[in-house]
């Protein structure tokens, strides 16, 4: 398995973000998939994903963040799922930080915000190597319960038979 260390630039992570309901949702010019199947839903609170904002415009390091790099050259999110749909959504106009939404908030602070530096890292391997380094990632944080451990187990098989 290979893997590489990259800075996203926030502006680059939203560029073309999209919530298409049940069939996905998509960000990094359409490049990434941000819930992939084996997923939780969304699950962060209001001060959880304003936490994520606050640390963005505090220029605070947030969490490092893991992808997945698949055959045709696309990402999915392996760890970070919930601080991604947070700044996908406030730069999206979808919620409030400190009674503003982003286009409220003065151009040099969106730059600062679009400019973040997102530290992820980038994984290629086989699927078994990737279902693996799933599990390690997420020992630490909010845990798995064990449904979301079996749908991860589920599709990560199904990806590989439908190769």
């Amino acid at each position: 398995m290979n893997i590489d260390l990259h800075e996203i630039a926030v502006r680059d992570l939203v560029a073309g973000y999209e919530d298409k309901g049940d069939e996905g949702v998509v960000g990094y010019g359409g490049r990434l998939d941000i819930r992939p199947a084996y997923q939780r839903e969304f699950i962060y609170k209001d001060k959880q994903r304003e936490a994520v904002v606050d640390s963005v415009m505090q220029g605070f390091p947030l969490n490092v963040m893991y992808w997945a790099r698949r055959e045709d050259g696309s990402f999915e999110v392996m760890d970070g799922q919930q601080r991604t749909l947070s700044l996908c959504e406030y730069v999206a106009g979808k919620f409030a930080y400190d009674f503003k939404n982003f286009f409220n908030q003065p151009k040099d602070i969106q730059e600062r915000i679009l400019d973040y530096k997102l530290t992820v890292y980038v994984c290629e391997g086989e699927p078994s190597e990737k279902l693996e380094w799933f599990k390690t990632i997420n020992i630490a944080g909010k845990p798995l319960n064990e449904q979301e451990i079996n749908n991860a187990v589920y599709a990560r098989s199904e990806e590989h038979t439908s190769e």
